[in-house]
């Protein structure tokens, strides 16, 4: 019996852990990631980040009461995680792997644990590197994989810029850069910027996808965008100039005593103005960074105190030329709602002071991203959040007397206004929810409270906020002539109402009276596509015209000067061109007049000469140094179509000024062929005259060199014509035992008889319109040189008949 009930606990405890695993299992088991999550497969991560965080706030176990709302959340976390991972997100489109062991399918590389000296057997280079001052692991401190790359750093790049350096372990520029790194690393990180090091072969598909053109390459990444550093890291000027250039242009304003009353006192934007003070020309790189980090929420300006033009302005704040100041303001009143001032202000000092005053005292509801900072979502109603918000246009009378109120508000509470004509959907969704004509909604407060981002329950005021004229100040009854005493009484009846309004909702039993779901708040900042081109061209033409009246001025103004003097230089030359066309036509026009509008033929650019008696001395003898002649030997049956495809494949060398072209009637001068023949020894032997068959010559083409005396032979049947590899051989068998070297001898058959017969040789039949097909190769390679040379002791002379 004892046995048996040690037998039922140890089931027992074996269901338990069972039970206990089945989660773990189940959460390995992920289903379609993009039916999970409703989106298509190529959906971007922007997509991805939104669909994700709807369907989470829907089925959060918290919030939904559904019994399978927390598989559902653990299912859609999940498929979230495996989607915004790039490289889990490749394997499950490539392979379908939904694990996340990553090691599966690639391994990773931490450098987190790297030791500063190794036991590798190159560890003699390492450390001589290391007594250089040349420590790679400075490197691997900071590197990164590219999914960090690209969820973090790219995607936080819209507010903290960041420099990333590309390299590899046995890359010596990389490992002689170490100690500029090292130096960026020092100065730019207590700025607010993001250093990172990527390894370029353990990280080569983001390497390419970027365009990384050497190692060591420095990346700086700016608002999702990626420039590339060309130079070197040897200068660290440089590269802070290449960051500074990249900022947004006049991201911050440059103030003096001239322009500082308009922008002071314009709050038009919606933003909180923060002043920095300087003993300086050009403001520091950390007030630069800073900047970008909060353009969206404040606007920047710059102030060079040693400038004779802000003495007023720096007596305005009583700041000293002897430290670094900031002022930020708002728009409530004149004096500054914080300042601060040091020799050199850090940069967490900064962002603590701006984001204390990151908002307006009554601040527009002008973008989601200031609706998710006035009123942020709170889901419990006993830490819920309330927006008290003034349907009013800018400058309106009405907000004087609510900025009044929203500065002594509580915790809890803020206020902010919305303008009807730029965020109609939004107030159109309130109205049809409450049954309001949106028409009537001017001047009206509702009270919001944002459990979800896209749900509000809320409330609207009865009273209208009351409007003295135009000229009302803050306190409202400024300007309201005989109906003061009736507007102030209002305005106070108005404010007991909407504080008992506000009292009541905040208690945690409390409901707004209206439940609707409202969409994003459009951008009022947002700029078109044509808007966009046009800022960045007139940015770029400010950026040049700045950088005339810099130190570049010199370097800008001989490049110009250079492009300027090209330009003129291309446009004489067209000119002149231009003039002597003109010129040509002109004379053209002449020409044709003088001959009574008859079109002159054009001169022949190729000429075929008969070669003959009375001009054997010019085309042969007398012929220059250099020159040769191309002669053709025809027939009188044959000279008409062999003359007119010669002259065809002859045509591209007719503007060769060393060519003369030319043709010999073998009927009349065969003996002078013969004669040629015989004297480059290709006669039967024994100096007995050769006899020439002239049907037999005919389509043959001599290319004389008069002055070198030799000749090359082209005929249908030579074998040097047919394969070249195999002239010798061929010509070999061609002749036989007629002669026993192979440069002498009948010539390929040129004194055969047609009685004749040769039983080594039987050559093929040839017709006539097929004797020059081979001639276009045959050129080619005289022009080359590879070709057989048959010289001669003299040229023998030609008789007339």
């Amino acid at each position: 019996m004892k046995w048996k009930n040690n037998t039922w606990k140890g089931r027992w405890l074996y269901m338990l852990l069972l039970l206990a695993l089945i989660p773990i299992v189940i959460a390995q088991k992920i289903g379609d990631p993009y039916k999970i999550l409703g989106i298509h497969r190529k959906a971007t991560l922007v997509e991805i980040r939104k669909a994700y965080r709807q369907l989470a706030k829907e089925w959060h176990p918290d919030k939904n009461e559904d019994p399978n709302a927390e598989a559902r959340f653990v299912e859609i976390k999940q498929a979230y995680e495996l989607l915004s991972d790039t490289e889990r997100r490749q394997a499950y489109d490539l392979y379908g792997i939904t694990n996340e062991d990553d090691h599966m399918y690639k391994q990773r590389h931490d450098y987190s644990k790297y030791a500063r000296f190794s036991n590798d057997p190159f560890d003699f280079f390492s450390t001589h590197f290391r007594t250089q001052d040349h420590d790679i692991t400075v490197f691997h401190k900071l590197s990164v994989t590219t999914r960090h790359f690209e969820n973090n750093i790219l995607e936080k790049s819209v507010h903290t810029p960041a420099l990333v350096l590309f390299y590899t372990d046995w890359c010596f520029d990389c490992l002689r850069s170490t100690t500029a790194w090292r130096r960026l690393v020092e100065a730019l990180q207590p700025l607010g910027m993001t250093l990172a090091t990527v390894h370029a072969a353990h990280e080569s598909n983001l390497a390419r996808r970027i365009g990384v053109h050497g190692l060591p390459c420095l990346a700086f990444i700016l608002d999702k965008q990626i420039y590339l550093y060309k130079d070197g890291l040897g200068s660290l000027p440089k590269i802070l100039d290449f960051i500074r250039w990249k900022f947004p242009y006049k991201m911050v304003k440059s103030l003096n005593d001239n322009n500082m009353e308009p922008w002071l006192s314009d709050f038009d934007d919606n933003k909180v103005k923060a002043v920095i003070f300087e003993d300086r020309q050009l403001i520091r790189l950390r007030y630069l960074v800073t900047a970008f980090y909060y353009r969206e929420r404040v606007s920047f300006a710059f102030v060079d105190v040693s400038a004779p033009d802000t003495v007023v302005l720096r007596a305005r704040y009583g700041v000293s030329r002897r430290l670094d100041s900031m002022v930020v303001l708002k728009e409530d009143r004149a004096e500054p709602a914080a300042a601060v001032a040091t020799a050199e202000i850090p940069t967490h000092t900064l962002r603590d002071l701006i984001d204390a005053n990151a908002l307006l005292v009554l601040p527009r509801l002008s973008s989601q991203s200031v609706l998710e900072a006035v009123c942020p979502v709170e889901w419990r109603a006993a830490r819920r959040r309330l927006c008290c918000v003034l349907v009013a246009a800018p400058g309106s009378p009405a907000l004087p007397p609510l900025r009044a109120l929203a500065r002594s508000a509580p915790d809890r509470l803020r206020y902010a206004y919305l303008s009807q004509r730029t965020q109609y959907d939004f107030l159109q969704a309130l109205a049809n929810a409450s049954g309001l004509d949106t028409a009537s909604l001017e001047h009206r407060i509702v009270v919001l409270w944002r459990r979800e981002s896209t749900r509000v329950q809320y409330e609207w005021l009865n009273e209208t906020w009351p409007v003295c004229g135009a000229g009302g100040g803050a306190g409202g009854g400024a300007g309201c002539g005989e109906d003061e005493a009736r507007y102030q009484e209002q305005l106070n009846a108005t404010r007991r109402a909407l504080d008992a309004l506000v009292r009541r909702l905040l208690q945690p039993s409390a409901t707004g009276a209206y439940e609707a779901r409202v969409a994003e708040l459009a951008d009022e900042a947002a700029r078109g596509a044509v808007w966009r081109g046009l800022a960045r061209a007139a940015e770029w033409a400010e950026r040049a015209l700045a950088a005339l009246r810099t130190h570049h001025a010199l370097s800008a103004a001989s490049v110009l000067a250079t492009v300027l003097l090209v330009l003129a230089v291309a446009y004489l030359m067209a000119y002149l061109v231009r003039i002597e066309e003109e010129s040509v036509q002109r004379a053209k026009e002449e020409r044709r007049r003088a001959s009574g509008g008859k079109r002159a033929d054009p001169p022949p650019e190729m000429r075929l000469h008969e070669l003959r008696a009375e001009k054997y001395n010019g085309l042969v003898r007398l012929q220059k140094p250099g020159c040769r002649t191309i002669v053709l030997l025809v027939d009188s049956q044959s000279k008409v179509q062999l003359l007119s495809k010669f002259h065809k494949i002859v045509w591209p060398y007719r503007k060769n000024k060393t060519l003369v072209w030319a043709y010999l009637c073998v009927e009349r001068h065969v003996c002078w062929f013969g004669r040629v023949l015989q004297a480059c020894g290709a006669g039967a032997g024994g100096g007995a005259e050769l006899r020439v068959n002239a049907r037999n010559a005919v389509g043959t083409v001599l290319a004389l060199n008069p002055h070198r005396k030799y000749f090359c032979i082209y005929h249908a049947k030579h074998p040097e014509c047919a394969k070249p590899h195999k002239r010798m051989s061929r010509m070999t068998r061609s002749l036989g035992g007629r002669a026993r070297d192979p440069e002498a001898g009948a010539f390929i058959g040129f004194t055969t008889d047609p009685d004749s017969s040769d039983d080594d040789y039987d050559p093929p039949l040839l017709l006539q319109e097929n004797l020059l097909d081979g001639l276009e190769n045959w050129l080619d390679r005289l022009f080359e040189g590879s070709t057989h040379r048959y010289y001669v002791n003299y040229w023998p002379d030609m008789t007339t008949k």
